[in-house]
């Protein structure tokens, strides 16, 4: 399987910005990937917080 060049951090951090309102297309488009990578990324990573 393929590495992502994101980190776990980088995905839930983008999953929160959209949370707070930011629209998918945006997000997307500023971190160089597809809208349904994006769609995967919530269902995989939906409700985890970062435990630093």
């Amino acid at each position: 399987m393929k590495k992502s060049k994101f980190t776990e951090s980088q995905i839930i951090k983008a999953l929160k910005v959209n949370e707070q309102g930011r629209k998918v297309g945006d997000i997307s488009r500023e971190m160089g990937i597809d809208t349904s990578t994006f769609y995967c990324w919530r269902k995989k990573y939906g409700g985890m917080d970062l435990s630093i």
